[in-house]
């Protein structure tokens, strides 16, 4: 932080000074990651500092700012700056900025690129808005099977700096399919004489362009790759798709389920960006339902409030709780496996069966201490009276129920959404809970009406 502060001063003495000359020696000798917290601490110079950097380091600085500083930037930069800026962007990058883009600002962007440029990009942008193909880049280099190693490292000089990365190589055949990918490094160790089909070993992984952005999440987590082919249904070779791309997909991935995990729809922009209008329109629709939810609870210990004693009603917070706390322990173990790809539709009945013998042996744990909770109560107070025995078994079967019953909502809720095509991170710990809070005050109420009718007559 103090390291930070002294940049900021120096920054500032400079643009006071007006030695631009300094000012672009100084920033050019900084870490893109400097630069970036730097626009963050004196956003209104975040232009004149990628006007005055370099383009290539201007790019690289440009394509780590979130999206609503880079609008803000780019609405500030000269013409020839934006110009030079989008046309020199990798094509992954620029198709994710132009994606975020509204209207009219997409067009003004699109014209300042080159034909080749905007033919590329405009195809990018024809993917789906979450799927691999708005992530890859054309960018890469090719070989075939039947060329020597000689004409692979001369292919490499020749074209490796317009590449997105040269650690793999793609061979394809005469039609543009994908054959296999190779390393570098086997190129490099491989014997002169060689071809590229000795080296080929037939355990490609390949993306397809039209799936979805966090499928390919999952396959670069399961692989150890840096970068991945990208290919249509007849196998021909589309680009690929880097790592680094990959770890801003699963950054936004857990930055939404974190937000839906809270209950709140996933904001678009960072935080403090997000206006209140919008802050409270995202929030308010899953409070509504939760509160509606909360108004069935309301109406179920209405219901049962005149035959329900101090001591009864007392208990309600335990169930309720013990039930919600299952569920929403259980819907987010299932939401996590879902994203690492432990877990498919097809396992619904495996996880079903092990929640059952699960919530079975967490409903007894906590039936039990229900129990021995009541009962050391009576000992030392005497409040629940003669039949406190009845009772304590009342709520030990409650609880049996209600945490198997918490259990079972909460792991199966995530594949009923994912059934229906909705995001499993919507079955939020709050809903969760809310749903088990109404049904389990349904059991808890039904066990003591069922255990102690005869008593509360």
């Amino acid at each position: 932080m103090e390291e930070l502060d002294m940049q900021v001063e120096r920054i500032e003495l400079l643009i006071e000074q007006g030695d631009m000359l300094s000012l672009e020696e100084y920033l050019n000798e900084l870490n893109i990651s400097d630069v970036e917290e730097l626009i963050d601490e004196l956003p209104e110079h975040g232009p004149l500092f990628l006007e005055t950097l370099s383009i290539k380091r201007a790019i690289n600085v440009f394509r780590i700012l979130d999206f609503p500083t880079q609008e803000r930037i780019i609405k500030k930069l000269s013409a020839a700056k934006v110009r030079e800026l989008i046309n020199e962007m990798p094509p992954d990058d620029r198709t994710s900025f132009l994606g975020e883009l509204k209207g009219d600002a997409v067009k003004r962007i699109i014209i300042m690129l080159s034909p080749e440029e905007r033919k590329e990009a405009l195809s990018l942008l024809g993917y789906p808005e979450d799927s691999v193909g708005r992530l890859m880049t054309p960018d890469y280099i090719t070989v075939k099977s039947h060329w020597s190693i000689p004409r692979v490292l001369d292919h490499i000089r020749r074209y490796g700096k317009a590449s997105e990365t040269i650690d793999v190589l793609y061979v394809i055949d005469a039609e543009g399919k994908l054959i296999d990918d190779i390393r570098i490094k086997d190129v490099l160790l491989a014997d002169p004489e060689n071809t590229v089909e000795d080296l080929i070993d037939n355990r490609l992984i390949k993306l397809y362009a039209d799936d979805p952005q966090e499928e390919a999440v999952t396959v670069f987590r399961m692989n150890n790759r840096v970068a991945l082919p990208v290919v249509d249904h007849q196998d021909i070779m589309l680009g690929i798709v880097t790592i680094d791309d990959i770890l801003w997909v699963a950054n936004e991935e857990y930055t939404e389920d974190m937000q839906r995990f809270g209950g709140t729809e996933a904001l678009d922009e960072p935080y403090m960006d997000v206006s209140i209008y919008q802050l409270v329109s995202k929030r308010a629709g899953w409070l509504v339902v939760l509160f509606i939810g909360q108004l069935f609870t309301a109406s179920v210990i209405e219901h049962y409030e005149a035959r329900l004693t101090v001591a009864l009603l007392a208990l309600v917070p335990l169930i309720m709780s013990s039930g919600g706390n299952t569920g929403s322990q259980a819907s987010t173990l299932i939401i996590q496996a879902m994203a690492l790809g432990e877990v498919t539709l097809g396992d619904w009945w495996r996880v079903m069966k092990r929640e059952i013998l699960s919530g079975l042996a967490l409903g007894v744990i906590l039936g039990i201490l229900g129990f021995v909770r009541i009962g050391a109560w009576q000992a030392f107070t005497a409040s629940y009276g003669e039949y406190w025995q009845l009772l304590a078994g009342a709520v030990s079967l409650s609880l049996v129920c209600i945490v198997l019953w918490g259990s079972l909502v909460g792991s199966m809720l995530p594949f009923i959404l994912r059934r229906c095509g909705a995001d499993p991170a919507s079955s939020s710990a709050p809903f969760v809970s809310t749903l088990v809070d109404v049904s389990g005050l349904f059991i808890y109420f039904t066990f003591i009406s069922l255990i102690l009718k005869d008593v509360l007559q």
